[in-house]
């Protein structure tokens, strides 16, 4: 399964940084300009994680550097041991949003997010294509685990 989740892996890490540095090349950082009535492209540096939690720049980015990498070790390691291709896809891109978002971190000290969504004047956290592609990932996995495998749709070796 590697075959299938690795080229996904590599296609997120891709478009996540060639279009953080197409932002990092346009907008200047705090700015932004407005792309609809809901959606904006802004340039923020995030040296937390998730919705901006856990704020260190001093030690946040080789922790969460480490942390990441480790995490995409052990999700290569499920991928390479699983049963479908719905589940490869979904930890490729897991896998790649975090190897994305780690080149942010050590590159720039921060994760560079940048698209900003807002209706009546509420904003959710601004975020990027590898929190995008993580995001997708967890919920293609719990899909295959709640619903696919619960009605007996994937074909599960359960002596692995």
């Amino acid at each position: 399964m590697l075959r299938v989740g690795l080229p996904v892996a590599v296609v997120v890490v891709v478009v996540d940084q060639v279009t953080k540095l197409w932002i990092l090349d346009e907008i200047v950082p705090g700015g932004g300009f407005a792309v609809t009535g809901f959606f904006n492209l802004v340039l923020t540096f995030n040296p937390g994680i998730s919705f901006s939690l856990f704020q260190s720049p001093v030690w946040g980015r080789w922790v969460f550097s480490i942390l990441a990498l480790a995490v995409a070790v052990g999700l290569t390691i499920w991928m390479r041991r699983a049963q479908t291709r719905w589940l490869a896809l979904a930890l490729g891109g897991v896998i790649g949003g975090a190897l994305g978002n780690t080149a942010d971190r050590i590159i720039h000290g921060a994760v560079v997010d940048f698209l900003d969504f807002h209706v009546a004047g509420y904003h959710w956290p601004a975020f990027n294509a590898a929190d995008s592609a993580i995001v997708g990932g967890v919920v293609m996995i719990l899909t295959e685990s709640l619903i696919f495998r619960s009605r007996g749709t994937v074909d599960v070796d359960d002596n692995s």
